[in-house]
């Protein structure tokens, strides 16, 4: 898909990006956004349906290829679809269904009552040099504040600390490779932002083609995590704000259907 033709889904909701000011406005967002609860649906590898507040928010579709070869189509019906890379294991929006407005780069907008940030983040450890720019995307819906690092494999620097805040709900790819986390690294973006609630992404499952995927099991991520709770849950996962963790972190291990 074009450049052009993308920016167009963006329409109207774009505010342009306003750097590290618009971090004070977030504190408003729950207000604003009516419902109590979120589901998470996960779709396989970074893709997730998200359900609330009478929205429904579908990040990073993609092909069936690699590591994604054996997950079933992740592009379903949604009102807003967030775009961390154009990567196709990211980006595949080709064949998506209805008319849903579409934002793939870094900036503040906002679509309807949702307020949305989208963070530029390295998506390798060469400066971006390799792959580009990563899209972390951070909103609240349903009540619930949800940072998506998408594909990250750079630190969070102080300045994206700043746009990122404490999530309600950090989903953070652990799976390591030349295009995200490997676990140790998720394991300190995790004590950067000190979320309430981990749910790990990108990560090696039955769905991978041997040969084309190069990163690795969950297992390896969760034993690095120091007996902070494990939570395992089907592929779908309701969030109440009342549900959070007080104190601490836990983990929210998703299974897929397959």
């Amino acid at each position: 898909m074009k450049r052009r033709q993308l920016i167009q889904y963006a329409g109207a909701g774009f505010l342009a990006a306003l750097g590290t000011g618009l971090a004070s406005g977030f504190e408003s967002y729950q207000a604003q956004t009516s419902g109590d609860s979120l589901s998470i649906k996960w779709l396989g590898h970074t893709s997730f349906l998200f359900t609330g507040g009478g929205k429904r928010v579908l990040v990073n579709p993609f092909q069936n290829l690699g590591c994604t070869s054996g997950y079933r189509s992740s592009k379903v019906a949604a009102d807003l679809v967030l775009v961390s890379s154009l990567l196709l294991d990211e980006g595949g929006v080709e064949g998506l269904p209805g008319n849903p407005k579409l934002i793939y780069e870094p900036g503040a907008y906002q679509v309807d009552n949702l307020k949305l940030q989208g963070i530029s983040i390295g998506k390798d450890r060469e400066g971006g040099r390799r792959f580009g720019t990563n899209v972390a995307w951070r909103w609240t819906q349903g009540g619930i504040n949800v940072l998506h690092l998408g594909g990250a494999a750079a630190p969070i620097e102080i300045e994206q600390k700043i746009l990122m805040g404490r999530p309600d709900v950090v989903l953070v790819p652990v799976g390591g490779g030349a295009k995200a986390y490997t676990p140790t690294e998720a394991k300190q973006a995790i004590q950067v932002l000190n979320p309430k609630l981990v749910i790990p992404t990108h990560y090696r499952t039955q769905a991978a083609d041997p040969d084309k995927c190069d990163i690795v099991a969950v297992d390896e991520f969760l034993a690095l995590m120091d007996g902070m709770p494990i939570r395992r849950v089907s592929d779908t996962l309701t969030v109440k704000p009342g549900d959070l963790p007080s104190n601490g972190s836990a983990i929210a291990l998703m299974s897929y259907k397959f």
